[in-house]
């Protein structure tokens, strides 16, 4: 500028370099995975996830599969030949159970034969006969096996004791009845098997225990006893 001749400078401030930029921020690698963690640990990323016992049960149909696939690697025909296998499997174990029955399931103890008060032959027999006029094929043959028990004990064959068995009955009865012995421990393990066995009686089983009742009525017992 010039005033009155003379010439003014002026100069402004001294020129100041642009503001350096703030530098960025920096986290560690341990600090991102720790926050990345907290952060999906949160409730609401796992609404959908699976249950303990959903997460248990396919664990359990992986665990399958690899091991049918492991076995269908090791059988001849591979898949198709294991199915094969499986099937005559159940077939045999089907035709097993038809053969045997369903397993009998007996008690601790030996079941006795009497489980109510002491009755007569004859009324054993009478509550036989309306079980069997009635169907009722089970009851039917529990009772006469009673029958014969009782008509055992009523001819002095058996001594009269609480508490025994259709077993131990047969067992005494066929030492002085030997030639029926068979048919008596054949009824003793019919009777076990409708009782104590879960088997069901039909019209044949009471007919051959009902036979076997009368035939030993006539039956002749062996006497035995001392010698001179």
């Amino acid at each position: 500028m010039s005033t009155g001749g003379l010439i003014v400078i002026v100069t402004g401030a001294t020129a100041r370099p642009p503001a350096a930029e703030t530098p960025p921020l920096t986290t560690s690698r341990d600090a991102a995975r720790e926050a990345a963690e907290r952060e999906l640990a949160k409730p609401a990323y796992h609404q959908s996830d699976p249950s303990l016992l959903e997460r248990a049960l396919d664990r359990f149909w992986e665990w399958v599969g690899s091991l049918f696939d492991s076995a269908a690697g090791s059988t001849p025909g591979g898949a198709l030949g294991l199915l094969a296998i499986a099937v005559l499997v159940i077939l045999a174990v089907a035709a097993l159970w038809w053969r045997l029955g369903t397993p009998r399931r007996l008690p601790s103890g030996a079941g006795t034969l009497f489980d109510d008060g002491p009755r007569s032959a004859a009324d054993h027999r009478t509550a036989a006969e309306a079980h069997a006029a009635a169907g009722r094929w089970t009851e039917a043959v529990q009772e006469r096996m009673r029958a014969v028990v009782r008509s055992l004990e009523e001819r002095t064959l058996l001594d009269p004791r609480p508490g025994r068995t259709a077993d131990e009955a047969a067992a005494e009865a066929a030492a002085s009845l030997p030639a029926h012995a068979a048919d008596l421990r054949a009824a003793a393990r019919t009777f076990d098997d409708v009782t104590y066995g879960g088997r069901t009686a039909d019209p044949d089983t009471y007919a051959r225990l009902r036979t076997l009742d009368l035939t030993l009525e006539r039956a002749k017992p062996l006497l035995t006893g001392p010698t001179a």
